[in-house]
């Protein structure tokens, strides 16, 4: 299965996979802490229409740190955890967004690409559902691994405020 297009809900701190139509995936995230908005160096998580510009780490394993959008070499665990504790951990995979309505989330101060907006692997022990990221959309690395795999370049995804409503 390929999914066709992504949903974010905020207001849920879920994502929504969609193929043929149909709804397909539900994954619990965790969006940012500061809640949504577009503007460069908010800390906020971008709206509105996406794409998935780039895929980063395809093979690495489960857990890898990738830092600067490269693997680092190293695996995620407690002890590197308490080694480096103020790390903001991208782990397994990389789903690069970039924003698709000009103003709103793409060129000039609210670029999504440009202020290298991610869906990306966390740690397990971090909770999902809870918005406490930085901008970027986590999810545990297992899901973020099957997401990966079901997502093709250029997939289109929607970051929305209000809590998810799909209709068939």
């Amino acid at each position: 299965m390929t999914l066709d297009f992504l949903h974010i809900s905020l207001a849920d701190q879920c994502l929504y996979g969609f193929a043929a139509g149909q709804l397909c995936l539900r994954l619990p995230v965790s969006t940012a802490a500061k809640g949504a908005g577009e503007q460069n160096g908010s800390g906020c998580t971008p709206r509105g229409r996406h794409i998935v510009r780039a895929k980063i780490g395809a093979g690495l394993p489960l857990g890898a740190v990738l830092a600067g959008r490269r693997w680092t070499g190293e695996i995620w665990s407690e002890a590197l955890a308490q080694q480096f504790p103020e790390r903001d951990w991208i782990l397994t995979r990389i789903l690069w967004l970039s924003g698709c309505e000009v103003g709103r989330n793409r060129l000039g101060q609210v670029d999504t690409f440009r202020r290298y907006i991610y869906l990306h692997g966390t740690p397990d022990t971090q909770p999902m559902g809870i918005a406490r990221s930085h901008g970027c959309i986590r999810l545990h690395s297992e899901p973020m691994r099957q997401l990966f795999e079901l997502v093709p370049l250029n997939c289109p995804l929607t970051i929305e405020q209000a809590a998810f409503e799909f209709k068939e």
